[in-house]
């Protein structure tokens, strides 16, 4: 069984801005893999801004002037954050989790999917599509006449040393419209939605909770090993 218990949990209250963010991620990412400090999974709010991950593509940059846009080294393409967004960086040493990093991406889906069950939800991957997805009875069927579907939570990360950073965000009940400014993740014909916009009086506070019981339930037994 994998040990949990010394893993460090902070949540702040108040918006951080990006560059703090990734400054604290870098550093103690460095300590982790130095031996020197705890992981560590940090639960937060940014204010509005648009990331661009290493697959970034200018062109699904639709507004490139409505809110300051970060280049980051994570993988993956545009996403947004901003208040109403739970974001949970998670500093992890996947070094002695395995080494194996599609299992731990997996794992972290998991995590997610963990969470949103707490809500009477059942969270999707889909092969192509970065992230969880929700399916949407409600909503009109997809061009391939597949059940519509929309984006709750993004997954990026990127490893130094075998210690991950960057991590997860679910959509608690931001502004939806702020992502229209860019392409989530470079996929069209997709919608995105949240806790609140499916019609569940969820807080932070709830959701934080639920983050905290599914990260036990995933990372804190034995997994198997993936299939690659």
């Amino acid at each position: 069984m994998t040990d949990i218990s010394s893993v460090e949990w902070k949540i702040s209250d108040t918006l951080v801005p990006y560059q703090e963010a990734l400054d604290f991620m870098e550093a103690r990412a460095e300590a982790i893999a130095r031996g020197e400090a705890a992981e560590c999974i940090w639960l937060l709010e940014h204010p509005p801004l648009y990331t661009a991950g290493t697959s970034a593509r200018i062109e699904d940059l639709r507004d490139p002037e409505r809110f300051p846009v970060h280049a980051t080294k994570r993988g993956g393409q545009y996403t947004y954050h901003g208040p109403g967004q739970r974001v949970a960086y998670v500093m992890l040493d996947v070094g002695k989790r395995g080494r194996d990093v599609r299992c731990f991406v997996r794992d972290l889906e998991a995590w997610v999917i963990t969470a949103l069950g707490e809500f009477g939800l059942t969270g999707h991957i889909r092969d192509g599509r970065v992230g969880v997805w929700i399916e949407r009875p409600d909503k009109p069927r997809t061009a391939s006449d597949a059940m519509a579907e929309d984006k709750i939570a993004a997954i990026g990360i990127r490893l130094r040393r075998w210690v991950s950073f960057h991590g997860i965000s679910i959509n608690v009940e931001p502004d939806l419209e702020h992502f229209d400014g860019i392409v989530p993740c470079g996929i069209t014909d997709y919608g995105v939605t949240s806790l609140v916009d499916l019609g569940l009086p969820v807080t932070m506070d709830d959701v934080d909770v639920a983050l905290r019981h599914g990260f036990e339930a995933v990372f804190g037994t034995e997994r198997k090993a993936c299939n690659t």
